[in-house]
């Protein structure tokens, strides 16, 4: 089977991080980058060793000599990207989350599913082997809880997607998804939540924190924030074992397991693993088997996610 042939949309940080993944993968090399601006994507595209660079996103999905296309654009332009992808039979690794709406997602989930394209959310913390090791541990027993934060202090710039709406601002959609994320993986989608928090003067949230109620008296405690630094870690607590897993817990690279019965066990992470190769690598399996959605990461799942923190944002309002 030749070279699976990726081209990157948008020139950012993690389209260079995600890009020199993909280049150095056996099996694999970025055939092309696209970007608005045609400078910029001719030298991410000289670094990572791709032919060909565009100066939009519609020519790089129109590229003949693409197989896949990485979506590393602000969340306000992934449906643009994907959509433009799957009309051109591309499949779509699209960075999370998924849309900057529960409305822009279904679209991209429905044009996918229609389409026969596969789709997947690049939620690389799914990807992570401590956090793979995690979530297959029969000894937590009845899982009962999960703790985890994210945040940091981020100057308040009406103009940085970050604090923007029309950008997908927001700590929720920014932040938010990681610690929703770990409990969502764990415990499921929760059918209710309780949230409070801020808002800025641009109309995003700026911090939020609350419980994500589940059957049963289990539980998740999440808090996010632009206003100041959060400790950044999670914990996992079952009847049977505690997870501890260290900052950043999205990425992490250390995690302790104990337990009434279990002796300290502490798993680090091998320096040159990450979860952005194992996105990849998902995506080229799946493409191998002839499937359009992963097992991993579901659609289904990235919907539910979608839903839930636009559920915590009305909330705060």
């Amino acid at each position: 089977m030749r070279d699976l042939s990726w081209g990157i949309a948008a020139t950012g940080g993690i389209a260079r991080t995600v890009g020199a993944v993909i280049a150095a993968e056996p099996g694999m090399r970025v055939a092309a980058v696209g970007s608005r601006d045609l400078g910029r994507a001719r030298a991410l595209a000289a670094t990572l060793g791709a032919e060909s660079a565009h100066g939009s996103y519609a020519a790089l999905c129109a590229d003949p000599a693409v197989d896949a296309v990485y979506v590393a654009t602000p969340h306000a332009q992934h449906l643009e990207v994907a959509e433009a992808a799957i009309a051109a039979g591309k499949a779509v690794l699209c960075e999370k989350p998924l849309a900057a709406s529960l409305a822009d997602a279904e679209r991209m989930v429905r044009l996918a599913r229609e389409a026969g394209v596969f789709l997947m959310e690049a939620m690389w913390m799914r990807f992570n082997p401590l956090i793979q090791r995690l979530a297959a541990d029969p000894r937590f027993g009845d899982l009962r809880s999960v703790h985890a934060s994210f945040g940091f202090a981020s100057p308040y710039d009406p103009l940085h997607r970050l604090w923007a709406p029309e950008l997908g601002g927001g700590a929720l959609l920014d932040l938010g998804i990681y610690p929703f994320g770990l409990a969502q993986l764990l415990l499921g989608t929760p059918p209710e939540l309780r949230m409070t928090g801020s808002l800025a003067p641009s109309g995003v949230d700026a911090e939020a924190a609350g419980v994500l109620l589940y059957p049963g008296g289990r539980r998740a405690l999440v808090e996010v924030s632009l206003l100041g630094a959060l400790p950044n870690s999670a914990y996992v607590v079952g009847t049977g074992m505690r997870a501890d897993i260290e900052a950043p817990f999205w990425a992490p690279r250390r995690m302790t397991l104990s337990g009434p019965s279990i002796e300290p066990e502490t798993y680090e992470l091998a320096p040159e693993d990450n979860g952005y190769a194992g996105e990849v690598r998902e995506v080229r399996d799946a493409l191998t088997a002839g499937r359009t959605e992963s097992a991993i990461m579901p659609l289904d799942e990235s919907l539910a996610m979608m839903g839930l923190l636009a559920a915590a944002r009305r909330q705060l309002s």
